[in-house]
């Protein structure tokens, strides 16, 4: 069966913050200009902000450029942030820590990410924009001059060998004038385009699993508006990562674990520390007696400004976490991915203007160097590498970056690839994690069954791998398999014969919350992710 095919005049892949940010801003120049921008978005989720994961304490200058009105307009923006807090755990005590600069909230929200871009789909379709959830963008189109003409959707009804079955329906083309990827972090035709125009120039993305439940607490233990952050305990000194509680309102709160993918022992599982750090005495009396609503997990940007990609190609441009906006000491991205998407739709609107489709938009990234999102990046770009050196050292250079040379040293550090970083088990031993209490700490399986994962069992399997040998030759022998552990959804477990013998490695695709920590921290970098059928995966309720 032939594939269908559509034209826009910006075809949008991702209906995330940037994504939708984009298509609300081509649409409004169209309307304030009198002329026809037409605007499709797609989006992977079987429902808008279903695959939305953030903290979330949401900045809100980009959303006040792009919807002055939001308020009136009813932006799902109900909590302002009242409390901040910063803390120090050792493995009993907790002692709280002046607030660094770059983490004061005052006038920024607590908020539900999912339901914000849900909001903003809303405001996309109200302007013209047309915006399909379900569809999973599975391939980039190209011209014959090798620009990029668009992107096809995945074929829905097929079986594990990619076969038809009866209810196949062939994926569909969208051609645009120009094509946006918003696919949110590490994105699979991103990484394509990475490869193909040779977009990697400077240093290589890096990159951090923040893994998050969101709980219904007693009233006498809920503080609307509290942003509570922590360092330290359980994360050894050498080992990036930290803690965010966020009240939000109706007695719920946002509990997450961040822990940088640069971590050296294969033992560690990023799951296991988030389930151990809520054991913690100043956390553990938060959550008892409450009750877990939702469970997620997904990958954050790391790397800063020098990390980000060329941020165009012959045909299109690359936006939000696709790119890598994300400011590290904020713990903040969202801000920065709605600029990015505004920035790109008015270089891409004047581009339409002039009738030169397909060119590079290098207004785009000359605008993005002209503004605060880039000086904001620029003066944070210092602060995560320097925790290459361990705790202590990231502290230290940190106030002075922040307080003695404002983020203007005339250095800038390196980062690295984060599965480079990873040691043989020969190197370390394996860590004797609790066993989980049921009561504030949980196992992978009941805490992706809250997730509300879900993939048809008879598709081809989304999480490929270039050699079926490494698994067991390589990654088994020299690491102990620690896709095992650094998985946070269970999907991938070495199983043997009944005596014990043939090891082999059983992928579980059924249950991946597309989090991509799979693609980021495999040490030989044989898993690829690529998109399931659309419209499955996690589905994320007030996240």
């Amino acid at each position: 069966m032939e594939r269908e095919s559509m034209e826009f005049d910006v075809v949008i892949v991702g209906a995330g913050p940037s994504g939708l940010s984009a298509a609300i801003r081509l649409r409004q120049i169209a309307l304030e200009q009198d002329r026809e921008i037409s605007v499709c978005v797609v989006e992977k989720a079987a429902e808008l902000g279903a695959h939305t994961l953030s903290g979330a304490v949401l900045e809100p200058r980009a959303l006040n450029e792009l919807i002055p009105d939001w308020k009136e307009k009813g932006a799902p923006l109900n909590t302002p942030v009242s409390d901040d807090r910063f803390m120090f755990l050792t493995s009993t005590k907790a002692y709280k820590l002046p607030t660094p600069p770059q983490m004061h909230n005052d006038g920024n929200y607590i908020v539900s990410m999912g339901r914000v871009v849900k909001w903003l789909g809303e405001q996309a379709e109200e302007l013209g924009a047309e915006v399909y959830p379900g569809f999973a963008a599975a391939e980039v189109l190209y011209h014959d001059d090798g620009s990029v003409k668009g992107i096809a959707t995945g074929d829905m009804g097929l079986d594990r060998d990619g076969n038809p079955k009866d209810n196949h329906e062939p994926g569909m083309e969208l051609h645009g004038r120009y094509t946006f990827f918003a696919e949110g972090c590490r994105g699979s035709l991103t990484r394509q385009l990475e490869e193909k125009f040779a977009l990697r120039h400077g240093d290589p993305q890096t990159y951090a699993i923040g893994i998050k439940e969101l709980w219904e607490v007693e009233p006498s233990k809920h503080h609307s508006g509290r942003a509570m952050h922590s360092i330290g305990w359980p994360m050894d000194r050498q080992t990036y990562g930290g803690s965010f509680l966020y009240h939000l309102e109706d007695n719920q709160v946002a509990v997450g674990f961040v822990v940088g993918l640069d971590y050296q022992n294969p033992y560690l599982s990023p799951f296991e520390e988030f389930q151990r750090f809520k054991t913690h005495p100043a956390i553990r009396e938060v959550f008892e007696g409450g009750r877990r609503i939702c469970y997620g997990a997904r990958a954050l940007n790391e790397g800063g400004l020098q990390s980000l990609p060329k941020l165009t190609f012959p045909g299109g441009a690359i936006i939000g976490c696709s790119a890598g906006f994300l400011n590290v000491p904020k713990i903040k991205g969202n801000h920065l991915a709605m600029k990015s998407g505004m920035l790109a739709a008015e270089a891409a609107a004047e581009a339409l203007k002039a009738e030169s489709s397909g060119s590079t938009l290098d207004a785009y990234a000359e605008t993005f160097k002209a503004s605060w999102a880039h000086d904001e990046l620029y003066r944070a770009r210092n602060i995560r590498p320097s925790f290459h050196k361990g705790l202590w050292a990231g502290v230290i250079y940190s106030a002075i970056d922040t307080y003695l040379l404002r983020g203007k040293a005339p250095w800038t550090f390196k980062n690295h690839a984060d599965h480079t970083a990873l040691k043989p088990k020969s190197d370390h031993s394996p860590i004797d994690y609790p066993k989980p209490d049921g009561k504030v700490s949980f196992d992978r399986l009941s805490s992706v069954y809250i997730s509300n994962t879900n993939h048809d069992d008879n598709q081809p399997c989304h999480l490929t791998l270039k050699d079926t040998s490494v698994p067991v030759e390589v990654n088994l022998e020299t690491y102990d398999a620690p896709e095992q552990r650094y998985c946070p959804a269970g999907v991938y477990e070495i199983v043997r014969d009944d005596d014990g013998g043939n090891p082999r490695l059983q992928i579980n695709y059924q249950n991946c919350v597309h989090c991509k920590t799979c693609d980021i921290k495999d040490p030989s970098q044989n898993i690829v992710w690529v998109v399931p059928q659309g419209g499955d995966g996690p589905t994320y309720t007030g996240m």
